[in-house]
């Protein structure tokens, strides 16, 4: 009789876990409908001729908000975007996150303005060495910006190259620059920031352990994509929306496109080591998302990847056509939706040269 309550016993707790692994892979296979994504733009400076690179007009700004908000989407933090993501809540539908770098007075001056007018907040990233210099907000007009609803969070102390370094040495420059910056966001502020923006949109495995020992929730790079449950959170991706991708026309197109349901085989360190062209390999997560057969990659914005796909590993594998002979350099790959159509599905990885300095 023991014998057989202790047999059954093994046989429940065998049920269960063979029933819990078939609920996780079920959650993974779904997760495009449990969970939904969010699509982050990146901004600079508001109205300012001088600078025409990281620039947008006041007339281009206010027709993205415009859109959004004739659209009806849902324009969130990026502080609450990492905690939907960390709590895996849905998404709501048609989720955006507007960011801005570095805390220019344009901002102030400019775009804060049309974001009043459309009622929506943004997430502010600055750099603290720069208070007040120059054309750099200052601690008054920050604590303005704060009381407003504005978020505002860590984009470093010096805005420095870290990746310069040894990864030794990147880890213990980036620490130190780190401690100072949040001295001076407790000071200031009296809060310490839990978001980051990598100066350059560079970043390393070492800087990302800094910054999650150090508590924060989220940080954010420059390469385009999707955030979605599936994204790494301390590099999450954001749509440039300066420049040349200020135009109301590429704010709808990149607003239309879905995440890639991909993740790195491997943790990749974005700093190519000997072999360039360095090779990434990517887990398809659900096939039944994407057209495989038309998987495309872009270096640098050309079509020049090679693309390999192992069908019964789910597998890509893209690499360059040639040597990535720029500081940093983009692997971007695209693919049709298999069951929308005019819908495409899109994810970067950034790699950095740091032998290249600038």
């Amino acid at each position: 009789m023991n014998s057989f309550k202790t047999n059954s016993f093994l046989v429940l707790i065998l049920i269960f876990m063979l029933s819990a692994n078939t609920q996780a892979q079920n959650i993974a296979k779904n997760h495009d409908n449990n969970r939904g994504q969010i699509t982050s733009f990146v901004y600079h400076r508001f109205g300012d001729n001088r600078y025409p690179s990281t620039n947008i007009s006041v007339n281009d700004f206010r027709a993205h908000l415009n859109y959004l908000k004739t659209n009806n989407y849902n324009v969130i933090t990026l502080g609450k975007a990492a905690v939907l993501l960390k709590s895996g809540e849905t998404i709501p539908d048609k989720t955006v996150v507007l960011t801005i770098d570095d805390g220019y007075k344009s901002f102030l001056e400019n775009g804060m303005p049309l974001l009043r007018e459309f009622a929506y907040k943004a997430t502010l990233f600055i750099n603290t060495k720069q208070f007040g210099s120059g054309d750099f907000l200052s601690v008054k007009e920050i604590n303005q910006l704060i009381d407003e609803g504005i978020e505002v969070e860590n984009h470093s102390h010096s805005h420095a190259f870290f990746v310069n370094f040894t990864s030794e040495e990147t880890a213990d420059t980036f620490k130190n620059d780190l401690l100072k910056s949040q001295e001076i966001f407790l000071k200031n502020f009296g809060y310490k920031p839990t978001l980051y923006a990598y100066p350059y949109g560079e970043y390393t495995l070492e800087m990302q352990k800094v910054l999650k020992d150090e508590g924060y929730i989220a940080a954010v790079a420059q390469k385009s994509g999707i955030i979605s449950s599936l994204s790494d959170s301390y590099a999450l991706p954001r749509f440039p929306a300066a420049g040349n991708y200020a135009n109301i026309d590429g704010f709808i197109q990149k607003i239309k496109i879905k995440y890639m349901p991909v993740q790195l085989v491997q943790t990749e360190n974005p700093i190519i080591q000997s072999d360039n062209p360095p090779i990434l390999n990517l887990k398809i997560i659900d096939n039944d998302i994407i057209n495989t057969s038309m998987i495309q990659c872009f270096v640098g914005g050309k079509n020049d990847g090679i693309v390999s796909f192992d069908a019964e590993t789910n597998i890509i594998s893209i690499k360059s056509v040639h040597p990535l002979n720029k500081r940093r350099t983009l692997y971007t790959i695209t693919a049709p939706s298999k069951t929308k159509s005019n819908i495409w599905h899109w994810y970067s990885f950034l790699w950095i040269n740091n032998e290249i300095k600038e």
